[in-house]
């Protein structure tokens, strides 16, 4: 077993638990029920009995008793029909009352709900015989109210547990959600920390080299190459902390990333630009930002196997900014626009699928903001598109 599985097993043994006891709470249940109705039928066959005995020639003692007993069911509902299995009635031809038991007068004052009733409580109970001197007359008889109630108690149960179930199963989910976003989160800021060590060295090295008079071009691409690892070690350490957002031109820090990404990718790659000239203030975290346009676009660069559109948009509304990056790549099924954004998805035969966990996780947990895939085709292309409120914007 590997440490994965070590961690995973309280989980299975609690899920287990609670299935054996959903079983066993259900089993006992139905045991219960079937219990209580086997109680019901014994008192009805005995009421019966006494209404057999109350029909005979016996004793007045007797007499009595059978009227006590049969004084005893005041919950189950009784109905008593001749040998053919109708109503017995009175001389006026009306379903005689003394014939029915537990029953409310309306509805015995109506025969067509009464008969319908009849139906229901004869597929409930098999009628018990009443075996007179010259006749023989059936009991009918319903669950009484406690028991229907009951009858509901074990779907109460089950549901009871099934959320237990999914309490647990949520509380697990999120549990190993926040131990990889901390996992995630260490391993950038021991990469910043990694990096820092021998930055510090390459700007050392970079002095000593001017002092040398080597040639100025190099110096400035070696330059360049130390500013970009200094950006990359900034943004690396500002995973897994709240960073520092600023009111800065959205505009701006758009056109500097695609400026940036344009001039160090292919020449196969044909980019544009569509802006607003008026700049447009959203307070955001400006390496962040540039960081996650930078993953969006190599997502949209690799989407097109180095070869094709990329246009980038941002559209001015009243209380947001759109940021849209679209590019003429393989396409994305609608059944996966959500999935892509998970911490380890990826469609490419290398990479580790954080690029995009890295952007939703920028733009909405750092920035309050949105994004998402507003439209894809399948060999035609994909649109993302980031949502930003505007600084003094109320939403």
């Amino acid at each position: 077993m590997n440490f994965s599985d070590e961690r995973n097993f309280p989980s299975y043994f609690i899920v287990l638990a609670v299935i054996v006891i959903t079983v066993l709470a259900l089993w006992n249940t139905s045991l219960f029920l079937q219990r209580l109705k086997d109680d019901e039928r014994t008192k009805i066959e005995i009421w019966a009995q006494s209404q057999k005995a109350l029909n005979s020639e016996q004793s007045d003692d007797y007499l009595e008793l059978s009227i006590i007993i049969g004084s005893t069911n005041r919950s189950i509902p009784i109905i008593i029909t001749d040998s053919k299995g109708d109503f017995i009635r009175d001389s006026n031809g009306k379903p005689d009352p003394s014939y029915f038991q537990n029953l409310s007068e309306s509805l015995i004052n109506n025969e067509q709900k009464l008969r319908s009733y009849l139906d229901k409580i004869k597929s409930e109970n098999k009628p018990i015989e009443l075996d007179l001197k010259d006749t023989f007359q059936y009991i009918y008889y319903g669950n009484s109210d406690i028991l229907n109630k009951l009858k509901y108690y074990p779907i109460a149960i089950a549901l009871l547990i099934f959320l237990l179930i999914g309490v647990i199963y949520f509380f697990f989910t999120t549990s190993k959600a926040s131990e990889q976003n901390k996992l995630w989160a260490g391993m950038a800021k021991e990469t910043a920390h990694q990096i820092g060590t021998p930055l510090s060295s390459l700007v050392g090295w970079n002095e000593i080299l001017k002092a040398e008079n080597v040639n100025p071009e190099y110096i400035t691409e070696i330059e360049k190459d130390i500013e970009r690892l200094k950006v990359i070690t900034e943004r690396f350490s500002k995973i897994g902390s709240i960073p520092n957002l600023e009111e800065v031109d959205i505009v701006e820090e758009t056109r500097n990333a695609y400026t940036y990404l344009q001039s160090r990718s292919s020449k196969l790659i044909n980019f544009s630009l569509d802006l607003p000239e008026k700049p447009i203030y959203v307070s955001i975290n400006p390496q962040l930002y540039s960081w996650t346009i930078e993953n969006l676009v190599k997502n949209a660069i690799d989407a097109m196997r180095g070869k094709g559109d990329l246009k980038i948009d941002l559209i001015d509304d009243a209380k947001r900014v759109f940021i849209r990056i679209k590019d003429t790549g393989k396409g994305i099924p609608k059944s996966r626009f959500t999935k892509i954004f998970e911490p380890g998805y990826t469609s490419k035969s290398r990479g580790w699928g954080l690029g995009l966990s890295l952007a939703k996780r920028i733009i909405e947990e750092y920035h309050l903001g949105k994004i998402k895939v507003l439209r894809s085709e399948i060999d035609k292309g994909t649109t993302f598109q980031i949502t930003f409120r505007k600084s003094g914007a109320n939403v």
